[in-house]
């Protein structure tokens, strides 16, 4: 809306002086002539700094964007590491209980075949 305002300001004073005749109104219409350039040149200067911070703030949220990739993938790279490490210490608690009742039970065994030959042996 100021773009419109700031240009359609020079652009009327121009129209109006044109009406006008004289010196006055030739000098009227330069300086009408010269605040449009400068309208212009300040809207150009605008739109450039506008420009300049849409490229800044592009930027910037595509180095965010890369940076919570590379998070995010390191997150699941760890996560990876601590299911497969997770399922290796099941694996290994697993067979060190299998181990421990293999024991228990030859324990049993042995217990069970002294007691058979001790019996065995009172008859």
């Amino acid at each position: 809306m100021r773009l419109i305002l700031s240009l359609a300001t020079p652009a009327a004073l121009l129209l109006t002086l044109a009406a006008c005749q004289g010196p006055q109104a030739e000098q009227a219409k330069r300086d009408a002539a010269s605040a449009a350039d400068n309208a212009a040149a300040a809207t150009d200067q605008a739109v450039d700094r506008a420009a300049a911070k849409a490229r800044v703030a592009s930027d910037q949220a595509a180095a965010a964007a890369r940076d919570a990739a590379q998070d995010a993938s390191a997150a699941a790279h760890r996560a990876g590491d601590a299911t497969r490490d997770a399922a290796a210490d099941a694996a290994n608690a697993t067979a060190d209980a299998a181990q421990t009742t293999a024991d228990k039970a030859r324990e049993m065994a042995d217990k069970a075949d002294r007691a058979a030959q001790d019996e065995q042996a009172r008859h």
